[in-house]
Formats: C-alpha cells, structure tokens, sequence
C-alpha cells in the first residue's frame, strides 16, 4: 500500500510501506513540525541580514528599506554611499581607494560594471590593485553583481559592492506580472 508524505521542502513523495520502515517515518514527521504548509524565507527581504538589493534600473537600485539610490553605489551589510563614477572606464586606483581605507577591512568588493561584457583588461587592473592592499575582488554585470552580494551579506561576511546601473534591462513574464500587481494595489479603492 502506498502512501503520500509531505516532505519538509514540500514535495509530494510516494513510499511503499515495506519499503519505508516506522524509524524512517518517525524522523521524517520529526524533522517537520509545522502545519503542511512550507515556509520559505527570502533574505533580501529581511532587515535582520542588514542592507540586501532586491531591485535596480537603468537609473539606480532599490534596497530591502525600501530606500532607492540612484545612480553608482557602494553598499556594505548596514550602509550605503554614492558612488562617483560614470561608467565602468572610470573604475581605477582612485574610484577604488575608498574601499582600502575602510577599518575593519572588507573581505571582498564586487564590483558589478553594468550591462558590459567584463574584460581581461578592466578586470586585471582591477585585481591587481585590490591585491596590492591584500583585499578579494570579484568584477561581474550588475545583476550578478547584486546576487553575489546578497548571498555573501546573508553569510555575514564583511563584504562590499561598488555597483553602476545597467544600461540595459531586460524583463521576464514575472517582473511583468509583479508590476501589474503593484500597479492594482496603489489603484484598488476600498
């Protein structure tokens, strides 16, 4: 006889009962004390992780605050500056000396360059200067850029990211339908 067990990741599995002992059941219902129902958490939602990015345009980023920057930024786990560049060729030693001065030294910057294709070139000066103040640097598109971070903050690691905008951005069917959505929440009359 074959049963169906609400897993804790909530999947649907089937057991044949020989085959899954009364031990196994046991840790199984164990490991899973809530009412049916999973519960993800989303971290760049959360303030406890302190500053994630849940969003950014071609004018700037928005913050799990609810706080928007526009234009290049640099972000640490609870602060936030603007950054003065333009574009990915004005990253150089002088864009980059503010993150050797900081106490206590970050760990690793990410630097996400926008839309552009991240070249050999950009990415040795880059490196090479980081590695002169014995600081990890990691050079990506923006959006990759902005996961990275979130992932490293939610670990709180003593991370930084100088961020410029994409010129370009690209829209899926979710991003669509969350727009719609919003747009019917600020316009829905009680």
């Amino acid at each position: 006889m074959a049963k169906v067990f609400q897993l804790a990741f909530g999947g649907l599995c089937r057991f044949n009962k020989n085959v899954f002992s009364n031990t196994a059941r046991k840790y199984a219902k164990a490991a899973y004390e809530a009412d049916g129902k999973t519960k993800v958490s989303i971290f760049n939602t959360e303030q406890d992780h302190g500053l994630m990015i849940t969003g950014f345009s071609q004018f700037g980023f928005r913050l799990n605050n609810d706080m928007v920057i526009m234009g290049p930024m640099a972000i640490f786990p609870r602060s936030v500056l603007s950054w003065n560049v333009s574009s990915y060729e004005d990253i150089n030693e002088d864009s980059l000396a503010f993150f050797c001065t900081l106490e206590p030294k970050i760990d690793i910057l990410i630097i996400g360059i926008g839309d552009q294709p991240v070249t050999q070139g950009l990415s040795k000066v880059i490196i090479e200067f980081m590695k002169k103040h014995k600081i990890n640097v990691e050079v990506l598109r923006t959006e990759q850029a902005c996961a990275t971070f979130n992932f490293l903050n939610a670990e709180s690691r003593m991370v930084a990211s100088a961020l410029i905008p994409p010129l370009h951005v690209t829209y899926n069917e979710n991003d669509i339908l969350q727009s719609k959505l919003r747009k019917k929440e600020l316009y829905e009359t009680d």
